[in-house]
C-alpha cells in the first residue's frame, strides 16, 4: 500500500467512488487507468472495481444512469457527466473452456483475489484516495524498469484468454516494454491458443501493436507469434533475397521497411505485407542475382486473404490491398505522371504510396539510394497540387448538368468527363468551360 501517491481521479470518478464508500463499500479506481495515471499520461477510460453487488451498486448510485452492460461477470456501466465508467464486483474466475471468457465467475470481498484474476501485474493495481495505491503483485516496480510480467503463473494466464498473448506484446510495442523471461516463454509455448480467439479481437489488438513505437522490435522477437494469426508472415523469415540491393532477408527488411515509416495504420500494414510472396516468386539469374517477378501483384492478393480473414473494413481492405500492389511502380518526377497517379489514386493515396517507396528504400541497400529522386517527386507534387490542377471530374471547369444541355445521357455523361480529365491532363484541352464544351461535342467519348 502507497498512501504518498496520489492519483488525479476525474470529478466524475471520484464522485462514484465517494458514493459507493458512503453506503458502506469498498471501491477502487483500478487497472488501465492507474497504470497510465503512474506513467503520467491521461487514461482514456476509468474503471471501478468494488465488492458491492451490481444490484447493490443500482441501489448506491440512486438518481444515476446505471446500465446492466455485463451482469454474468459482475458489470454494470454508470453514465455520469458525459462519462461512462465500468464498475465490476469483486470476483474470482472459473474455468476458461473456450481460451477466452471465464465460464463462471464467483464474487468475492477480497480485493486482492479480485486482482489476482488479471492479466499483468502493470494492470493489477488499485487506487482510493483514501488508502492510496493498492499493488500486491509488485506492477508500480515493473512499470518503473519497462517490464511486463504476468500476474501469477503466466501459462496459466494465457490458457485462460489466449487474447492476452497479443494484448501482453500490444503492451510491449506501445509502451516499449520488454517482456519478462518467463512470460515471454509462456507466451510464445502458448501461441497456438490464438486460433481459438475471434478475428475481430485479434485485428483490433495487431492494430494497436502495429502503430506502436516498438512495433518492429516486438515482430522480430516474437514473430512465430505472428505467424499464428498472420501465416503469410512466415514463408520471409531468413529468406535470403540473394540480390545487391538488398543486405536484409526478407523479413528484416520488411521489419526495417515497418520501422522506417510513421505509426500510420495503413502504412504500417502496407510494408508488413508489401513483400509476403517474394518467397513464392523467386528466381536466379545466370549470375546468381535473386528476382522476384510479379511478387507485388501475388502479395496484393495474400494481402487481401489476411485482411479479410481478420475482418478489417472494406476501405482498409481495399486501400492497403492497392498500395501493396503498387509499390514497386515507377511514380516519375514529372507533372504528367504526377497527374495521372492523382487521377488513378488520388491525392491521399498517392503520398502514401511515396512514404512507402521511402520506407521500402531505406530497408534496402543505401549504396542504392533513391531517397533525393523520391523528395524530389513529392516536392513536385506539393508544388503541382498547389496550383490546384485538373485530375479529376471534381476540378473540371463544366459540370454533369452542363453536359446535360448537350444532350448527353447517363453513362455518356460520365465518359465524357472521364474523356475531358485525360484530355486534360494530356495537354490537348485547357481546363476551360468552353473549350471543354466544344470538345465534347466534337470528340467526346461515348460508352
Amino acid at each position: 500500500m502507497d498512501r504518498e501517491w496520489k492519483l488525479a481521479l476525474p470529478a466524475p470518478v471520484d464522485r462514484l467512488l465517494r458514493r459507493l464508500c458512503d453506503a458502506g463499500y469498498r471501491a477502487y479506481a483500478v487497472g488501465g487507468c492507474v497504470r497510465d495515471s503512474l506513467l503520467g499520461k491521461v487514461p482514456d477510460d476509468w474503471d471501478v472495481t468494488t465488492d458491492a453487488l451490481p444490484e447493490q451498486i443500482h441501489q448506491a448510485l440512486t438518481g444515476m444512469t446505471v446500465l446492466d452492460t455485463g451482469l454474468k461477470h459482475g458489470t454494470v456501466t454508470a453514465v455520469t457527466e458525459n462519462m461512462r465508467v465500468e464498475i465490476t464486483t469483486f470476483r474470482v474466475d472459473g474455468d476458461y473452456s473456450d481460451h477466452r471468457r471465464p465460464d463462471s465467475v464467483r464474487f468475492t470481498r477480497s480485493l486482492r483475489e479480485d486482482l489476482a484474476r488479471r492479466d499483468l501485474t502493470v494492470n493489477a493495481m488499485a487506487y482510493r484516495p483514501d488508502e492510496g495505491l493498492q499493488d500486491p503483485f509488485g506492477g508500480r516496480d515493473d512499470l518503473k524498469n519497462g517490464l511486463l510480467r504476468a500476474v501469477g503463473d503466466p501459462a496459466a494466464r494465457f490458457e485462460e484468454d489466449a487474447l492476452r498473448i497479443l494484448r501482453t506484446l500490444r503492451f510491449a510495442s506501445r509502451l516499449g516494454f520488454r517482456v519478462e523471461e518467463t512470460t515471454a516463454a509462456a507466451l510464445s509455448e502458448k501461441r497456438e491458443l490464438l486460433r481459438a480467439v475471434a478475428p475481430e479481437r485479434i485485428q483490433d489488438e495487431l492494430c494497436k501493436l502495429l502503430t506502436g513505437r516498438d512495433a518492429a522490435r516486438v515482430l522480430r522477437e516474437k514473430r512465430e507469434v505472428f505467424a499464428v494469426v498472420l501465416p503469410e508472415l512466415a514463408p520471409m523469415f531468413d529468406f535470403d533475397q540473394q540480390n545487391p540491393h538488398h543486405i536484409y532477408d526478407v523479413w528484416e527488411h520488411t521489419l526495417h521497411a515497418v520501422e522506417a515509416c510513421e505509426p500510420e495504420l495503413l502504412l504500417r500494414l502496407t510494408m508488413l505485407l508489401h513483400d509476403c510472396a517474394k518467397p513464392l516468386t523467386f528466381t536466379v539469374d545466370f549470375r546468381g542475382d535473386g528476382h522476384f517477378y510479379g511478387h507485388a501483384a501475388l502479395s496484393a492478393r495474400l494481402t487481401r486473404q489476411a485482411l479479410e480473414r481478420l475482418r478489417f473494413d472494406n476501405e482498409t481492405v481495399f486501400r492497403v490491398t492497392r498500395l501493396v500492389s503498387l509499390h514497386d511502380s515507377d511514380v516519375l518526377n514529372t507533372e504528367k505522371s504526377l497527374l495521372r497517379w492523382l487521377r488513378k489514386i488520388g491525392e491521399a493515396d498517392l503520398r502514401l504510396l511515396l512514404k512507402i517507396k521511402m520506407a521500402d528504400n531505406l530497408a534496402q541497400s543505401p549504396h542504392y539510394s533513391r531517397m533525393e529522386t523520391i523528395q524530389a517527386t513529392e516536392r513536385t507534387l506539393d508544388a503541382l497540387v498547389a496550383r490546384a490542377p485538373c485530375f479529376d471530374r471534381s476540378r473540371l471547369a463544366v459540370r454533369g448538368g452542363d453536359l446535360a444541355a448537350l444532350g448527353l445521357r447517363g453513362a455518356e455523361i460520365g465518359a465524357a468527363l472521364d474523356g475531358m480529365v485525360e484530355a486534360v491532363i494530356g495537354g490537348r484541352i485547357p481546363n476551360e468551360k468552353e473549350a471543354l464544351l466544344e470538345w465534347c461535342g466534337r470528340e467526346a467519348p461515348r460508352p
